[in-house]
């Protein structure tokens, strides 16, 4: 049993923010012993990049930021749920849930307080303590490593978006040596826009220890020798934590100079338009790429917001100006502190008392306002949602690729042979995985007719009413009230919110 001093309380209420110690290193080292408390910080200034100077490190961080993290990491699932897309809120449960169930928080006194912290961090709760068997940890320590991995290297450090290696990788000269599942590969890859080299990433979570950084460290060594020649960097991110201590961060890299990176086949970057760091929404004005990456990134939040029922969807108003959500460290914005939405909210809701409620969208948008579409994903505290333009273009892209699967022979379920169900697990994954290959190599040769149908679609999203986008009579509750029980977050196209009540409990 869990032992009765530890307390059986709910969840505080209080601000999501709390503080995550980093150590950076030139490669792996022996786990440090307790230096996430004792040693000398230095506070992170978000310079989007790795740091001057190897060490320890403490960045402030909030819930939010680290569950848009958990949503959009990893596998690329959506091209098996072309005709379900219902089954999206079960892969978005799936991201979330092992966060939610073992993360706790707990209050810390380091012995050398960065000002400017929280004196919060996460830790693991008395369950996976005390009553979590050994599977359930390894699944949620993949989990924990993924996500915070996606967290370090996009919010703290400016990559841009993440793809999975498993589909191959940067270079389309050397994708099917990347692609050979003898090779023992890292998970991740990105480009870094301001260091300009291509990342290969590897992520390790839980209790990880010296021999489990070297297997990580190995797997980047066999990536960095199939890129060769091109400027890369090897990045291993460890996300450890144990009952009773802190989660902390270790990121081992490595810089390898070399040609600069390809500009990929029919991408249309370059110095002027290029994607920017961190962030694709933060440059979909002047590049057709960064739309097209930003939208396939959304898609399990479009089919989620797609299929759910009309009495779960409701409008949220932000403010219509995508710049005012920029930020200059992490990927989201916190709603809480922004006086100015919160003084247009209070107009919009003034006004409707004098607007009838079918012109009320509109006057609202007169206001500088926007509403974005959300809902809650079922079974769990966290609330997704876009922007008309992204929801147009996703359901755009969303129609390119079901034609991609209807017309490529193989791709569909009930195209393959009717003993497949007999081949072994390891062949069925290679099977499926040889399928998603294909499904990709289909999506890149449609890229060229792709850009002008999503920019168009982009474009007239802006001036759609929800009812057509949604194809429904009526149009979704437009929440002008707000719930004091949600802590907001947006991006200039995205919303995320989560429920103050169901943040990891302190004092874990």
């Amino acid at each position: 049993m869990i032992p009765a001093h530890v307390p059986d309380e709910p969840p505080l209420t209080y601000a999501d923010s709390f503080d995550v110690p980093v150590l950076f290193r030139n490669g792996p080292a022996k786990k440090p012993r307790r230096q996430w408390r004792t040693a000398r910080h230095k506070p992170w200034v978000g310079s989007g990049g790795f740091p001057a100077t190897g060490g320890w490190y403490v960045s402030t961080t909030t819930w939010r930021e680290i569950i848009k993290a958990a949503v959009e990491v990893g596998r690329d699932v959506t091209p098996h749920l072309q005709n379900q897309p219902r089954y999206a809120h079960g892969e978005l449960v799936a991201r979330v849930a092992p966060l939610y169930a073992y993360l706790g928080m707990h209050p810390v006194m380091p012995q050398f307080p960065v000002r400017g912290t929280k004196g919060r961090r996460l830790t693991l709760n008395p369950v996976y303590a005390y009553g979590t068997e050994r599977s359930a940890k390894n699944a949620a320590a993949y989990r924990l490593g993924m996500t915070m991995t996606e967290w370090a290297c996009r919010s703290l450090l400016g990559l841009g978006q993440t793809e999975h290696l498993e589909l191959g990788g940067p270079i389309p000269a050397l994708i099917n040596t990347f692609k050979d599942p003898k090779e023992k590969l890292p998970d991740l890859w990105g480009q870094h826009q301001a260091e300009d080299s291509y990342w290969l990433i590897e992520a390790k979570g839980g209790d990880v220890g010296l021999s489990t950084l070297r297997k990580g460290w190995a797997q980047l060594a066999a990536g960095s020798k199939i890129l060769g020649s091109y400027a890369h960097r090897t990045v291993l991110v460890g996300a450890c934590v144990r009952p009773g201590d802190d989660l902390f961060l270790t990121i081992d890299h490595d810089l390898h100079s070399g040609q600069p990176p390809l500009t990929p086949a029919g991408l249309d970057i370059d110095d002027e338009s290029g994607v920017g760091p961190g962030n694709l929404e933060d440059r979909l004005g002047d590049s057709d790429d960064a739309l097209i990456g930003a939208a396939r990134a959304q898609m399990l939040a479009y089919l989620a917001l797609r299929s759910a029922p009309a009495s779960q969807l409701r409008t949220v108003p932000v403010l219509a100006d995508r710049a005012s959500r920029h930020r200059r460290s992490g990927l989201t914005t916190p709603l809480e502190g922004d006086d100015l939405t919160r003084v247009m909210r209070a107009e919009a809701r003034g006004a409707v008392r004098h607007t009838e409620r079918h012109i009320l969208r509109a006057r609202i948008r007169s206001m500088g306002l926007d509403d974005f579409l959300t809902c809650r994903i079922p079974g769990t505290e966290v609330h997704l949602g876009m922007s008309r333009k992204l929801f147009a273009a996703c359901e755009r892209l969303h129609e390119e690729d079901l034609a991609i699967a209807q017309r490529t022979p193989g791709l569909r379920a009930e195209d393959q042979p009717a003993d497949v169900q007999e081949l072994s697990d390891d062949a069925q994954e290679e099977q499926q995985l040889i399928q998603r290959r294909i499904f990709r190599e289909q999506q890149e040769e449609a890229r060229p007719q792709l850009r002008p149908r999503l920019r168009d679609a982009f474009e007239r999203g802006a001036t759609s009413d929800w009812s057509d986008l949604l194809r429904r009579p009526q149009e979704p509750e437009l929440d002008l009230e707000g719930d004091e029980g949600l802590l907001e977050a947006a991006t200039p196209e995205t919303y995320l919110a989560v429920s103050r009540y169901g943040l990891p409990p302190a004092r874990a």
